[in-house]
Parts: structure tokens; sequence; C-alpha cells
């Protein structure tokens, strides 16, 4: 009989307004950092109207953790202190990781709808002050499997034998874009000890042997287990599907920087003041 992972949280968030005025929803975040480890926190946007994000994210810093952005719809324009630049559109996928420090800024532009999330995954502590680096994951560099009424697009690390362009260099995490026709049932089998949630964009969904129904717009914390089992419901469903291995290490965490203690976090925050937080060796 299979270990059927069952639905231990669902999580619906905040709404909340961050950078120069974006509105979004927290879906977790600082409170949740013991159930959700390794991955820090979730914000998800998805509108329609230019105003509730165009005043975008400008210029800030982050130490410490991994900012994976992807969007399904949308367009929002980059800049970072390595010097890179560009957008990240409609299917793409933004991977950075902060190390010892990066400076970046995220301002979308205006679309005819703005759907996405953006994931903070925490780095483990002897990788915390590694270089930065940056990948920029186009959609042809997304693989796509599609079977039995399901489309999985794999973001990072291995699905039935295809490989994402990513597998995670200091965590090996698991994410997939899941879509389901109605009434599709899918599974996958993921580590038994990795923590594993989902959030769903769009749609419902009946999850674990209990057959828990969640609507869109939540996302879903889950027991340990083997096997994860989804089935759509009449309307089919599209959620992302996270696993990673927790690190269980101390958290430190201010504002935009993660470290594990708190003379760290002191630290990069003086270093910052002083003008010193950008190692010349990481450029």
């Amino acid at each position: 009989m299979k270990d059927i992972r069952e639905v231990k949280k669902v999580m619906i968030g905040q709404n909340a307004v961050d950078g120069a005025g974006v509105r979004l929803v927290r879906v977790f975040g600082y409170h949740d950092t013991k159930d959700l480890d390794p991955f820090l926190m979730l914000d998800a946007f998805d509108s329609s109207n230019a105003e509730d994000y165009v005043k975008g994210f400008p210029w800030h810093p982050h130490r410490g953790i991994e900012t994976i952005t992807y969007l399904v719809e949308g367009d929002i324009e980059h800049q970072d202190s390595l010097g890179h630049k560009g957008s990240i559109l409609n299917g793409e996928c933004q991977w950075m990781t902060a190390g010892s420090g990066i400076i970046h800024q995220e301002m979308p532009t205006p679309s005819e709808r703005m759907l996405g999330v953006q994931l903070w995954l925490n780095l483990p502590a002897k990788y915390k002050m590694n270089p930065p680096q940056y990948r920029a994951l186009s959609k042809s560099d997304i693989p796509v499997i599609e079977e039995g009424g399901s489309k999985v697009h794999i973001i990072s690390g291995t699905y039935k034998g295809a490989y994402g362009s990513v597998d995670g260099d200091f965590v090996k995490a698991l994410y997939l874009d899941v879509e389901l026709e109605p009434e599709a049932e899918w599974e996958a089998e993921l580590p038994i000890d990795d923590t594993v949630f989902v959030y769903i964009l769009e749609g419902e969904a009946a999850f674990g042997p209990k057959n828990r129904i969640v609507p869109e717009k939540r996302a879903i914390l889950f027991e340990q287990g083997s096997h994860f089992q989804a089935n759509a419901l009449h309307n089919g469903v599209r959620f992302l599907l996270l696993s990673a291995k927790p690190l269980k290490e101390p958290i430190a965490w201010g504002g935009p920087i993660v470290m594990n203690t708190q003379k760290e976090l002191e630290l990069a925050f003086q270093e910052l003041d002083e003008g010193t937080f950008i190692k010349d060796a990481d450029l």
C-alpha cells in the first residue's frame, strides 16, 4: 500500500504591500519557517490592474538566500549588481543566489495579466557567504512532460527521468508547475522526509488519501510520505509543487537578509551602512 501524503495545513496567506507599493499575497513567511524549512517565504501575485504592481521593487539587497521568481504570465524587468539586465516573461524563471550579497531591482511592466510567484529558498550555513549567482531560465529551458491529462513543467529537479535546467547547487529542490485537465489524477513519488507544499494558481483539486478539496490561491503543506496525490475537479487545476530536504539550522532574519545568527545579521546591515556589503571578489 502506498504511503500517500496527508494534508497537514492549508494556508490562505495575507494581503500585503511590498516594494514601492506592490499589492501581493504573502502566502507564508517569517512565522512559518519551522514548518516550511528550507522554504522561507512565498509571495503570489495575480492582477490585471497595472496599478497593483508597476511601482515595483526598486534597488534592494539580499544575502543568505536564493530568490526564485516564476511567471506564468507577465513581464518583469530586472537589473542587479552583477551586471545582469533583462526581463522575465511568460513561462520564464529567474533563479538568483544572493549568497554573500547582491543588490537588485525588479520592475513589473503593464501586462494583460501578471500571474506568478516569488519563492525564497534558504541557503545552508556553509554556503551563505558563497559568491552570488544568477540564472535566467527561458520558457524553452523548462522541459514539459505531457501524459494522462497532465502537463508538467520541470523548473528544477528531476521528474519522469527528465531534468530541469536547475538542480539546486546548494539545496536540491524539486519545483514543478503542474496542469491537470478536469477530473485528471496525478501522482508523484517524493523523498519521504522532504518538506512538500503546493500552491494552487488556478482551479481546485482533492489532495491526499482523504481527498481534501482545496480551491485556488491556497498553499498546502503535507505530512511526510513517499507519494503525493492530486485529483483535479471539474474545472481542472494548475498548481506549483515544491519538495526539498529541511536544513534544520537556526535562522536570523531581518528584512531581505537571512543568516544563522544575530551577529551575522548585524554585520550584514553594518556593511550595508559602510558600503562594504558587495564583495569585490564576487564580481
